[in-house]
Formats: C-alpha cells, sequence, structure tokens
C-alpha cells in the first residue's frame, strides 16, 4: 500500500463517527508525515476523575483513542489529578464542588482499571497532570494566564451565561481550561479527543501550543451520545445509562429498549464492528431485516467489548427465555421477608427493586409491576407473601420471595 492509500485509510477510520475535525487539513498533513517517517502521532485524551463509575457515554471517546491505537499511534491518557480537584465547568451552572486528593486518587484509579477493558494496556501511556502542574511556581502561573483573556474565556457559553445572568464565576474556574490547554504543551500532542462539549477547552490547548513555540494540536471532538431514552445524553442521574460494569443480562435487557432510529449510532460510536461490517448492517436494516435481530446483535457486540463472547452468548440466551418465551430468569435473587401483610411499594423497596416507594407507587401506576405474573394496579394495595412468591418490576428486574416466621 503505497502513501497516499495508506494515509486515506487512516483518515477513513479516524472520520469514523466524529463531530468535527478542527482543522482537518492540519489531520492531514500530521497523518502524511506520520507514515512517511514511521514516527507515531500523540493522541491525547484528559480524563477528569470525578465520577469512579463509566458507562457508554463516556466510551464514545474511548473506542476513537482505541481506533487511534490501532493505527499504530501513541495514546496518552491523562488522568487530571491535579485539574480533578478544580472540576471541568464545562456545562455547569454554578461553581463545581472541589474533590479532596483522596477522592481524585480514588476515582483515578476506578478509572484505570475500567479505560483497559477498550484500550490496550500495553500500549497505552497513562500520566497524571500533576506531573507538570504541581511544580508551577506562581510566576509561571502568571505567564501562562497571560497567554489569554478575559473576553476569550466568557466566549465560553457556560461561562457567558453565568456572567449574563448575574451567577458566580470564582476566578479559579478561569484556571482549567489553560491548565487542561497546559497538559497539550506538556506532552507536545499532536491530536486531542474530546466530546463536543469540550471543543472551547481543546481549542485553548491549540493557542497555548502556538504561544509556546509548538506546532499545534488537531482537536477531534465526537458526539454525545443519547441515552436510552434516545433525547437527552446518557447520565447516571437521570436513569438513561448502560454502565459498562453492569450485569450482562442487564446490559442486554438495556439495549434492546434503545430506538429502532438509533441502532447504528450505536453501532458507529460504541461498538469495535468494522466500517465494511457496519455498511452491511446499514444496509440490511434497508433491506427490511426485524430490527430487534439487529439490536440483539448490537447488544451481544457491547457485551462482549466488556464481559467476553460467552457472557454475551448467554445473556441472549437469557434474553430469549424471559421475553421471547415468557419464562424467568433463572438467577432471581432471593429475599427474606416475613409472612405477615405488606404494602406492596414497601416491599419492593426492601427487595431492592426500587429506590423508593415513591418510585414503586409509580412503577405499579405506570402498570409495570407484576406477582406471580399477574399485573399489580392499586398503589396503596397489599400483599401477602408466600413461599418463592416472584415480584417483578419492568422487563428486567425480578424478586423471590423466602417467607419467615
Amino acid at each position: 500500500m503505497d502513501i497516499k492509500q495508506e494515509v486515506e485509510k487512516q483518515l477513513q477510520v479516524i472520520r469514523r463517527g466524529t463531530a468535527e475535525i478542527v482543522p482537518e487539513e492540519e489531520l492531514v498533513q500530521k497523518i502524511t508525515r506520520s507514515v512517511e517517517t514511521g514516527v507515531p502521532l500523540n493522541v491525547k485524551l484528559g480524563l477528569d476523575p470525578s465520577a469512579p463509575d463509566i458507562h457508554l457515554g463516556h466510551t464514545v471517546v474511548l473506542q476513537k483513542m482505541k481506533q487511534f491505537q490501532d493505527l499504530g499511534h501513541q495514546i496518552i491518557i491523562i488522568i487530571g489529578d491535579y485539574t480533578g480537584r478544580i472540576g471541568d465547568p464545562t456545562g455547569k451552572s454554578e461553581v463545581r464542588k472541589q474533590l479532596t486528593e483522596e477522592e481524585v486518587i480514588a476515582n483515578a484509579r476506578t478509572y484505570q482499571e475500567q479505560i483497559f477493558k477498550i484500550l490496550d494496556p500495553e500500549k497505552t501511556k497513562v500520566v497524571f497532570n500533576s506531573e507538570w502542574l504541581s511544580p508551577l511556581t506562581f510566576k509561571d502561573v502568571i505567564e501562562l494566564a497571560s497567554k489569554t483573556t478575559v473576553a476569550r474565556m466568557l466566549e465560553r457559553d457556560d461561562f457567558a451565561k453565568r456572567y449574563q445572568s448575574n451567577q458566580t464565576i470564582s476566578v479559579h474556574e478561569f484556571f482549567y481550561p489553560l491548565m487542561q490547554g497546559y497538559d497539550s504543551v506538556a506532552l507536545e500532542a499532536d491530536i486531542e479527543l474530546g466530546g463536543t462539549d469540550q471543543k472551547f477547552n481543546l481549542l485553548m490547548a491549540r493557542n497555548l501550543q502556538k504561544e509556546y513555540g509548538q506546532e499545534p494540536q488537531v482537536a477531534v471532538t465526537m458526539p454525545i451520545l443519547e441515552g436510552l431514552d434516545g433525547v437527552q445524553k446518557m447520565s447516571k442521574s437521570l436513569g438513561n445509562y448502560i454502565g459498562i460494569n453492569e450485569d450482562p443480562n442487564e446490559m442486554f435487557g438495556k439495549t434492546m429498549s434503545i430506538a429502532d432510529d438509533l441502532m447504528m449510532r450505536y453501532f458507529e460510536l460504541v461498538t469495535e464492528v468494522d466500517l465494511d461490517e457496519l455498511e452491511r448492517i446499514r444496509q440490511s436494516m434497508k433491506e427490511g431485516t426485524n430490527p430487534r435481530d439487529i439490536k440483539i446483535r448490537l447488544a451481544k457486540e457491547i457485551i462482549t467489548v466488556y464481559h467476553g463472547q460467552d457472557a454475551a452468548d448467554r445473556a441472549e440466551q437469557e434474553f430469549l427465555n424471559v421475553f421471547a418465551k415468557n419464562q424467568l430468569p433463572e438467577d432471581i435473587s432471593r429475599f427474606a421477608v416475613p409472612a405477615e401483610s405488606i404494602w406492596l411499594p414497601k416491599l419492593m423497596a426492601l427487595c431492592d427493586l426500587v429506590p423508593s416507594t415513591s418510585e414503586g407507587r409509580r412503577m405499579i401506576q405506570q402498570g409495570a409491576v407484576k406477582v406471580d405474573g399477574e399485573k399489580f394496579t392499586d398503589p396503596k394495595g397489599e400483599v401477602v407473601p408466600v413461599q418463592d412468591m416472584v415480584v417483578q418490576v419492568g422487563k428486567r428486574k425480578f424478586a423471590r420471595l423466602d417467607v419467615v416466621s
């Protein structure tokens, strides 16, 4: 394969699913130089360990990093143990609570365990930005701050909105994009990845690299993945997420609830299916293949990444048994309860089927609760537990009762 073909092949992979490449002509130049010289590009992704668990929405940029890694480039994961103490103000309407050093370290450790479910640890460089940010003197910080202006900071959408509505903006928050940008200077990054909400920070890094006499990085932004509701971004707080550490059966059931028109977006952004196979799946949809069959393939592809092929096969069989054949799952959790009448929402909460009795009432009102296969419709109603009674909430949550005297 000649140089031009290799460059085009890499660009095709890199463009997959991206929202924007800024500027693309510079990416072409960098890839061409890398192919000609055999020197891999430094591809950077910063992770601020503000939350310990990763869901599929977080993996969109990690999957793109994996693609760069497979193309032979140097992947650098920055654990923002220093910036994480401030907290990224992106998308926030108020000052972020600063994390303690202990919280940051604990979250960082969890992040490292989870990212290697996608990336090859042997080919991934993991660094902590306290390594170069902590030694900066106050003189260094003043010099860094002099590289931009308050007006430029207020171009950032979240800062602009807070300023216009007279909400507090702490001075230390301005240092977040400066520090993230300085990460690129310290590592001499060629490319940085981030979500579309990170564009300001990524472009700040380009400006700082120019100020420090470096060739500026190319910013590659990835879309924000919609959650299971198909509308809002995937978020734990909204409950519309698929966690990568969740039980395979739970992951399978959640994936099957994704809207049909989002299937290809999920295939493209969160699976390792190659471009040719993506096109075949897309074509099969046009030819009328049952969306359920395609969604089963999607669920298995996702589960395989995080739990392996065997777990994906078992989750498929469990799904078909429970939903297609209307059977109960084999591994229903058992809960010991007294043999006395109990308000059903309270029983559901005791069995970890709902987080609260109010949520239990809501699920009953929605017609999502069954007791021994019969729909339960009275949110004020009680039941008398009997041995092996099964309480079901929605399509995927079950509890079997052990009655104790």
